[in-house]
């Protein structure tokens, strides 16, 4: 208990110090020093209670940083230098990593973005998607009339962003997805901290669940249950990045953006098809 205790209070140390200094970039030496390690140990700590790495974490502070300052109206350069990177193809490279799409894709909150959205059947009824360029972002459900209703659901991720309707590519990518089983591209928009807990979500085999508390465990604390429910609640693209698998504390399933039923329905087609 004492060196887990230990091992606690330097990892919130270290997350403080980065916390107010990501921003001048301190290496790993300077923020195993800050709490009394050497690098080698402070870095396989670091990972194993934030299943991340300190640079990746001071990228994703920066990332975080920039994209409030292009919605607060800052230019790419300006934002650029707000996050203490050197050069707007920094801020680029940054964001694609991050979310998928430019900083000024980002700044535009989709406009200039050109999404295909497209309705088809699937084993879990109607399948509304969004795809873009880069790939599908976003997948819902729906029972028949309800499609626009999911569709307007979808889309104000995007609000600015254009949308043309094309069943037949929406039907292809279904295919790929539950008769093929072939690999889709992805391309999220989301939070730092959102991409995190999804990540999270796609680490739960097919035909298993955990609960809200194992995911918090895995991506910072339990005592973050109810912050990563709420990026859970948020997963653009249901099904394959699988929310589907997390039930209550209690090992019930719990409320589900497409019903409850379609969840219990999701959990019985993995066990069967296993």
């Amino acid at each position: 208990m004492s060196t887990y205790r230990n091992d606690y209070e330097r990892i919130t140390k270290a997350l403080g110090f980065l916390d107010n200094h990501w921003l001048d970039r301190p290496d790993l030496e300077a923020i195993a020093a800050h709490v009394g390690l050497s690098a080698a140990h402070f870095h396989r700590l670091f990972s194993r209670w934030t299943g991340t790495s300190p640079k990746r974490l001071m990228d994703a502070l920066a990332h975080a940083h920039a994209r409030t300052s292009l919605l607060e109206g800052l230019s790419v350069l300006d934002a650029s230098y707000e996050a203490g990177l050197s050069s707007p193809g920094r801020l680029h490279d940054l964001f694609i990593a991050h979310e998928a799409t430019t900083p000024g894709e980002a700044k535009a909150r989709g406009k200039g973005l050109e999404f295909i959205w497209g309705v088809t059947s699937c084993p879990f009824g109607l399948a509304v998607m969004l795809i873009s360029p880069r790939g599908l972002s976003a997948l819902g459900f729906a029972d028949p009339g309800e499609e626009m209703d999911v569709f307007e659901d979808l889309r104000s991720r995007y609000p600015a962003a254009i949308f043309t309707r094309n069943d037949e590519q929406a039907v292809s990518l279904c295919a790929d997805i539950f008769k093929e089983g072939k690999p889709v591209p992805l391309a999220l928009y989301g939070t730092p901290w959102q991409r995190q807990v999804w990540r999270a979500l796609l680490a739960i085999p097919s035909g298993k669940s955990a609960r809200y508390a194992d995911i918090a465990k895995t991506v910072c604390s339990a005592k973050a249950a109810r912050a990563v429910g709420a990026a859970v609640g948020r997963n653009p693209i249901s099904w394959l990045i699988p929310c589907h698998r997390v039930l209550g504390a209690d090992g019930r399933l719990t409320g589900y953006h497409w019903g409850v039923e379609r969840k219990r329905s999701m959990l019985v087609y993995e066990a069967i098809t296993e």
